[in-house]
């Protein structure tokens, strides 16, 4: 039997054991005060958060570190993509922190995944998650190949998602598009962390492989990314608690 809210039936499609909220709200604001504006509505219980480049460059460690004591749980979003000793070091640093996630990019290599993987098992108890970025959801088959990187999008992502596997990492950041096939072939264990997610009324904004929140559960996300429709939007809360209800149905089993 399955019951349909909003469009969402209550057939579950893979989503990782023991996840609790799925829902990570990325923080586009150029400026950390309206950052806290945003966290001052919200809890812990309620969405985890996304930090990247432009926020984490204003605000700097300290921001990051304010918003975890909040009871947030934080993914650093660096995509550290450089030699091995070097992302090691900046894997520790960002361990420091005290963030729940950080990612790491793919291409940068095998020996650089396991040096960045070494390097947080060493940081002994709770280490946060580390997953490895594939392909950009902003990029499609012609992006590649202007690249050099030949083959489509779903091979590459295929490919840099096994290495990532290979090398012991958590997961990795994709499209909710390659969801399903990554799912089937790395398992259930495997962290799916999926931006690219858009509610069927939000503009698809400069991501071009998308998916609905619970097409994207239903496929075997792990974690759900998403940002303008929530940041941007007139009532931030209100667009939240609209995904949640939205959601709901598939959580429940």
């Amino acid at each position: 039997m399955t019951d349909n809210v909003q469009g969402c039936t209550s057939v579950a499609g893979g989503r990782t054991p023991g996840a609790t909220t799925p829902i990570v709200v990325a923080l586009d604001y150029p400026d950390p005060r309206q950052a806290l504006r945003l966290l001052d509505a919200l809890d812990g219980a309620q969405c985890k958060l996304k930090i990247g480049k432009e926020l984490f460059v204003r605000g700097g460690p300290q921001f990051v570190q304010q918003v975890a004591r909040r009871g947030f749980d934080v993914f650093l979003d660096l995509k550290f993509h450089d030699i091995p000793n070097t992302v090691a070091q900046a894997c520790n640093a960002a361990a420091d922190l005290g963030v729940w996630m950080m990612n790491v990019h793919a291409l940068g290599g095998a020996k650089m995944l396991e040096a960045a993987r070494n390097a947080l098992d060493k940081t002994g108890g709770s280490r946060p998650l580390l997953v490895a970025v594939t392909v950009l959801t902003s990029l499609d088959a012609h992006d590649l190949g202007e690249i050099g990187l030949t083959g489509t999008v779903e091979e590459n992502v295929m490919r840099l998602a096994r290495l990532t596997h290979a090398a012991g990492l958590d997961g990795v950041v994709c499209s909710p598009r390659e969801t399903a096939l990554l799912r089937g072939a790395l398992g259930a264990d495997f962290y799916l962390v999926t931006p690219g997610i858009r509610p069927s009324d939000s503009a698809a904004d400069d991501q071009k492989r998308t998916l609905a929140p619970c097409e994207a559960l239903q496929a075997g996300a792990s974690y759900l990314v998403i940002g303008r429709p929530i940041t941007r939007a007139p009532d931030p809360m209100q667009a939240l608690r609209a995904i949640q209800s939205e959601i709901a149905p598939l959580l429940a089993r």
